[in-house]
């Protein structure tokens, strides 16, 4: 099939065209220096141009303090493009897998969030996103939305950002009440690559298995690269008080894969096993 992959130069788009390939798909893929999605006379022309089986969005503004401060701008990448992808999905044909987050949810449950749960996002970058799923839902009929978290690959991550300081730090602070799923960017490729053949659309949520604090997930950075930084844990509000420019991030986000399960399309590693293979290759 033909791929048309926005954001191809992330950590999720290099993924999975590392895994097209392999398949036998045909790989197009487009970064902000060759297709602006948030215009959409340039979506709509590239889209009638290279008509693609399978649009995927991996583009989006994720940077949660930036959002914070410039929502408007996060908006017209986060909804305007996704918004613009699914008009020019539907008028070519394509399907169209839009890649959404945990920040939709205000991060206050007792138990995993599921599909069906109804989205509160408390941050600009959660609202954005939010958006951006409506406007998929909207303009287009054949759509998966599939929402990640706490994603690391081939590119700027929580991982390497551990890893780097672990060389000039004795000890980091690492806040310990915030709740998730680590996700390895190559897993959620795989789940996203195992969508691509069905017609099961709707709202999937991609996470690695199991739940850990964002210190739990540091120490096992630095177990598996060898390293004896050791992890300070601290409260989100102790880290406000060190960072008080920082954005509101959730407490507890983590997601149950529902729709994966039930659907039987894949079914995901646990973050412990998925950031040893990412150690290893």
């Amino acid at each position: 099939m033909k791929l048309m992959v926005t954001g191809c130069n992330g950590q999720l788009g290099r993924a999975i065209y590392g895994l097209a390939g392999k398949e036998g798909h045909e790989y197009l893929g487009t970064d902000v220096g060759d297709l602006d999605i948030t215009k959409l006379s340039e979506v709509l022309a590239y889209a009638e141009d290279k008509r693609p089986d399978v649009i995927i969005n991996c583009a989006a503004a994720t940077n949660v303090d930036g959002c914070e401060k410039d929502e408007e701008g996060a908006y017209r990448i986060n909804a305007i493009g996704p918004r613009n992808l699914a008009i020019a999905a539907e008028k070519t044909g394509a399907k169209l897998i839009h890649i959404s987050t945990d920040y939709v949810f205000p991060g206050n449950a007792e138990r995993p969030y599921r599909e069906n749960d109804t989205p509160a996002p408390k941050s600009a970058y959660g609202r954005t996103k939010l958006a951006g799923e409506e406007y998929v839902k909207q303009f287009c009929r054949r759509w998966f939305i599939v929402r990640t978290a706490w994603l690391y690959g081939d590119g700027k991550n929580f991982v390497k950002t551990m890893l780097a300081l672990s060389e000039k730090m004795d000890t980091i602070g690492i806040v310990d009440d915030q709740l998730g799923n680590p996700t390895s960017a190559l897993e959620l490729a795989r789940a996203v690559m195992a969508l691509v053949p069905t017609e099961e659309y709707g709202v999937y949520h991609g996470t690695c298995e199991g739940i850990c604090s964002w210190a739990d997930f540091a120490e096992q950075i630095f177990k598996l690269g060898g390293k004896s930084t050791k992890v300070e844990r601290i409260s989100s509000q102790e880290y406000k008080r060190r960072f008080p420019e920082s954005a509101d991030r959730p407490a507890f986000s983590a997601m149950e894969k529902m729709m994966f399960r039930l659907s039987g399309i894949y079914e995901f590693k646990g973050w412990q096993e998925a950031l040893e293979e990412y150690f290893r290759t």
